[in-house]
């Protein structure tokens, strides 16, 4: 049974891996800043996801 809130840790990888010379993404030095842009990215990324409910179905 999966848990009811999972709280998501900052995402220090993520952080560190900013691209720093890149002219599709700025730089974001505020650690605080960073995660909420990533966790809305986040929310976004997996709303665009397809999920099926109900399974795999027969056809």
């Amino acid at each position: 049974m999966a848990p009811k809130h999972q709280k998501i840790k900052f995402p220090l990888w993520h952080y560190l891996n900013q691209p720093l010379f890149s002219r599709e993404s700025r730089l974001i030095w505020n650690p605080r800043t960073f995660a909420s842009i990533w966790r809305i990215q986040l929310l976004e990324r997996c709303w665009t996801k397809e999920c099926d409910a109900k399974g795999p179905q027969q056809h």
